[in-house]
């Protein structure tokens, strides 16, 4: 039988191994560092907006588990495209979803690929590695240089 948590554990082992958007992008508008000092995950996260704060392009580089690695992944393939207010609207929407109450059905609603994390509500030493790249996004569109899970 079809189990949803094998796709997606698929999904999370996909992005781990092969990430989206990992490189550095020497052209971008903003730029920020996020780190998670409980588990030792790294990131930078560049970002180009054009005039209208539309987000043309997102990336991100360096180190971290697998699943701070696929939700910098996921995030990336998500925000092209989107307005700031947008991007705070996913935002908002995903950091419910890992917070929620691992007992009751999670709340996907447009979050696509991103609703693979939703298994992280149940184990909540890694939800600061699933939102790590979240709040490090919030750092560099705010113009700040770093963001922090602590």
């Amino acid at each position: 039988m079809f189990d949803l948590k094998d796709l997606y554990m698929q999904v999370i082992v996909d992005h781990n191994k092969s990430p989206r958007n990992f490189h550095a992008m020497p052209d971008a508008t903003n730029k920020a560092e996020g780190f998670n000092p409980l588990c030792g995950d790294k990131l930078t996260l560049y970002i180009k907006l054009d005039d209208k704060k539309m987000i043309q392009d997102v990336s991100f580089e360096g180190s971290g588990c697998a699943i701070s690695t696929a939700s910098a992944s996921l995030m990336t393939e998500q925000l092209k495209g989107k307005t700031m207010a947008e991007a705070e609207l996913i935002f908002s929407r995903f950091h419910d979803m890992v917070t929620s109450d691992p007992t009751a059905p999670a709340n996907t609603e447009g979050l696509d690929k991103l609703a693979a994390l939703g298994g992280v509500r149940e184990f909540p030493s890694r939800i600061k590695c699933a939102t790590l790249c979240w709040h490090t996004l919030n750092a560099a569109l705010a113009g700040d240089k770093s963001a922090t899970t602590e």
